[in-house]
C-alpha cells in the first residue's frame, strides 16, 4: 500500500506538471504556434524530465536535512539546487528533442545558447515547484510541532493533577488517623465510628481519583463524613452549618478539593480556638459562575504563618483545569472569621469552552 503522504506527493506532481503542460498548449494556441505532433512530444518531454528531475531534487533535499533548518540557511542551498536542477533539466530536454528530431528551432543557435533559454525557461516551473514543497512541509512541521506541543502540555498537566491528587490523599489520611488515635483509649466505642467513618471516606477518595470532576453532591458527601469524623473529636466545639443553593447539587467540581478546604477550616481554624468555633459551607450561583465558600471562626494570620496545603493545592489543581476561567480567594471577615472562595464556571460554560 502506498504511504498517504506518498500518495499526494505523486498526485500533486501530477498535477503540477499536467498544469505546465496545459500551459504550454494554452500559450502556443494563443500564439498560434504549430500544435503538431512534434510539439506534443516536446511538451511531454519536458513532462516527464520535469517529474524526473524534481523528483531527484526531493531526494536531495530530504536527505540532506533541508526541511529541518531554519529558512535563512537553506536558501542559498535551495537556490543553488534549483539553478543546478534547471540545468540538467534543460540539458537532458534538448538532448533527448536532438536525439528524437523534435527540435523547434527556426533559426541556428549554438548549444550554450540553447541550454541556457532553456534553463531560464524550465527554471520558472522548477523555482514555483521548490517553493511550494519546501514551504508545505514548513507548514507542516510547524503544525506538528504544535500539536506535539499541545500533547506535551496535556500530558504534563494531567501529571501535576496526578501528583496533586495523590499529595491530597495522604494529607487527609494522616490527620484522620490522628483523630481516631486520640480516641482509642479515651473512648473506644467512639473511636469504631471513627474507623467507620474513616472507611466510608477512603471508599469515596479513592472513587474520585478516577475523574477529574465530580458533583457537588458527591463532594458534600465527603466533607459530610468527614465533619462527622472531626466532630467525634471536638464534640461541642465544632459547629457546622450548611447554606447550600440545591440547583448547584449536579455542577461539577474538583474532587476532594471543598474537602481540603474544610480540612483546612478545622486545622487551622476550629482547632486553634479554645472554644472551638463554626464552619459554614455554602454554595450558590453567582452570576456565570458556580460559588462555593467555606467559612471558619478563627484569624487569618494564625493561616499565614503555615504553608497551607489546602491553599497551594487548590489554587494549583483550579488553574490547571479550568485556566483563568476559575478564582480562589481567602480573607479575614466580620473580624473572627476566615472566608475560603472558589469560583468555578457554570456546567453549560465549561462545555461551550
Amino acid at each position: 500500500m502506498v504511504p498517504r503522504n506518498a500518495k499526494y506527493y505523486w498526485l500533486c506532481q501530477l498535477a503540477g506538471w499536467g498544469f505546465v503542460a496545459l500551459s504550454m498548449i494554452f500559450f502556443a494556441f494563443t500564439y498560434e504556434r504549430t500544435m503538431n505532433e512534434n510539439f506534443f512530444i516536446r511538451v511531454l518531454i519536458i513532462v516527464a524530465s520535469g517529474i524526473f528531475f524534481t523528483h531527484l531534487l526531493r531526494a536531495v533535499i530530504k536527505r540532506s536535512g533541508w526541511l529541518f533548518m531554519p529558512v535563512e540557511k537553506v536558501i542559498g542551498r535551495m537556490f543553488l539546487a534549483v539553478v543546478l536542477t534547471s540545468v540538467l533539466h534543460s540539458s537532458f530536454y534538448i538532448w533527448l528533442a536532438n536525439f528524437l528530431g523534435v527540435v523547434e528551432n527556426p533559426k541556428p543557435i549554438d548549444m550554450t545558447s540553447k541550454i541556457m533559454v532553456a534553463t531560464i525557461n524550465n527554471g520558472l516551473f522548477i523555482v514555483p515547484w521548490v517553493l511550494i514543497y519546501y514551504f508545505f512541509h514548513y507548514i507542516e512541521k510547524s503544525r506538528k510541532q504544535e500539536i506535539d506541543t499541545l500533547k506535551l502540555e496535556a500530558l504534563v498537566k494531567e501529571l501535576e493533577l496526578k501528583t496533586i491528587k495523590s499529595h491530597i490523599n495522604p494529607h487527609f489520611i494522616f490527620n484522620a488517623l490522628n483523630s481516631i488515635r486520640a480516641l482509642i483509649d479515651e473512648n473506644p466505642t467512639r473511636a469504631r465510628d471513627a474507623v467507620t467513618e474513616l472507611s466510608n471516606l477512603l471508599r469515596s477518595s479513592m472513587q474520585s481519583d478516577k475523574v477529574e470532576t465530580v458533583t457537588l453532591e458527591k463532594e458534600l458527601n465527603i466533607v459530610k463524613d468527614y465533619l462527622a469524623l472531626e466532630h467525634i473529636r471536638f464534640e461541642d466545639r465544632l459547629r457546622v452549618e450548611y447554606d447550600i443553593d440545591e440547583d448547584t447539587l449536579g455542577q461539577p467540581v474538583p474532587p476532594m478539593m471543598l474537602q481540603t478546604l474544610v480540612e483546612n477550616a478545622i486545622k487551622h481554624g476550629i482547632g486553634r480556638q479554645v472554644r472551638g468555633g463554626v464552619v459554614r459551607v455554602i454554595s450558590d450561583f453567582k452570576g456565570d459562575h458556580h460559588e462555593m465558600v467555606v467559612q471558619n471562626t478563627g484569624r487569618l494570620d494564625a493561616l499565614r504563618n503555615t504553608e497551607g496545603f489546602g491553599i497551594s493545592s487548590t489554587q494549583n489543581r483550579l488553574q490547571l483545569l479550568f485556566g483563568a476561567n476559575a478564582s480562589f480567594s481567602i480573607q479575614e471577615v466580620n473580624g473572627n472569621t476566615v472566608e475560603a472562595k472558589v469560583l468555578i464556571p457554570v456546567a453549560d460554560l465549561i462545555s461551550h469552552n
